[in-house]
């Protein structure tokens, strides 16, 4: 009985990407270029957000986050794709498999939770102006914050822990690019139905939920917008809530199609792409959609580029 509780395999074989071996120095280039233009951009964004008074409100507070949280959230899988790109062995011990697994949920869920107070947010600014700095106190953001990090904190532990009491005996070839948990579930030889209902019951209240409540937030939006007589108020409101609907998106459709409409042909290939979507594309993109959509962020940017001397 205590043999079954402990894991045979000391590591496991990343099957990374299906690319052909005559195109891996291009994928790896490709991927290497993805990854600095990942960290620069969350960087940039959280320095400009640290350093500008102007942009030290609710809105910004949950961006600096959802941008750390991006530039963490690549950096899990990341810097392991690119170096079993180049290994021969691209091998990753038990132990560095669950941990990346923990900080990828971890991370993975805090971008949920960071989505949905920012509709929130966007939602009282635009259906309560008046009452906006009143609702949306300094207090209330951090409570949001600090709440979104405790429950992924717990979350992503819960489903580490319950990994840890399986037992992995001979097959440990694990057909992606990271320690994905569907992935470790399929390869345990112990009874996996407790970890299969506990992710049942909190994809509502880590997925569903969030979703549910920002298609909400946003459905109010809508109806307030609609009932502006102003093309300009309009085209205000949009052009504030633009930035935010493109990262829902981009985030949401890419889960929701990987884990929600699965594929019964070519399921491996599928899994891959839309997991490089949401965990190595969506973090690229969010930089440069704050930025070129944001009149703030634009205006921040230049001021500090105005105070940096140039000399030749």
């Amino acid at each position: 009985m205590i043999g079954r509780n402990q894991s045979i395999i000391s590591e496991f074989l990343l099957l990374g990407l299906p690319i052909q071996p005559e195109h891996q120095n291009l994928f790896y280039a490709l991927f290497l270029a993805m990854y600095l233009t990942t960290v620069l951009g969350n960087l940039i964004i959280i320095v400009l957000i640290y350093l500008n008074s102007h942009l030290h409100t609710p809105m910004y507070l949950f961006l600096s986050n959802l941008s750390f949280s991006d530039l963490c959230f690549s950096s899990v899988t990341m810097p392991k794709l690119l170096q079993n790109m180049q290994s021969q062995v691209p091998s990753i011990p038990y132990a560095g498999c669950l941990t990346q697994m923990y900080f990828f949920l971890l991370f993975g869920d805090l971008e949920s939770f960071l989505l949905v107070a920012m509709a929130y947010d966007r939602y009282v600014a635009i259906c309560f102006p008046l009452h906006y700095t009143t609702i949306m106190s300094p207090k209330l953001c951090l409570s949001l914050v600090v709440l979104s990090w405790v429950l992924t904190v717990f979350h992503a532990m819960l489903h580490t822990l319950l990994m840890v009491r399986l037992c992995f005996c001979t097959e440990n070839v694990i057909p992606h690019f990271f320690c994905d948990m569907s992935a470790l579930l399929k390869l345990s030889c112990s009874d996996t139905h407790v970890n299969e209902l506990v992710i049942f019951i909190t994809a509502g209240l880590i997925l569903l939920i969030p979703f549910v409540l920002i298609l909400l937030s946003y459905g109010r939006i809508v109806s307030s917008i609609l009932k502006v007589p102003s093309a300009r108020g309009i085209h205000k409101a949009f052009s504030t809530c633009g930035s935010h609907l493109s990262v829902v998106s981009l985030f949401y459709g890419t889960v929701i199609g990987l884990y929600l409409c699965p594929s019964t042909n070519n399921s491996t290939v599928k899994d891959t792409v839309m997991a490089l979507m949401y965990t190595v594309v969506t973090p690229m993109l969010n930089p440069f959609i704050y930025s070129l959509r944001n009149r703030d962020m634009k205006v921040a940017m230049g001021r500090i580029f105005k105070k940096i001397p140039f000399s030749l």
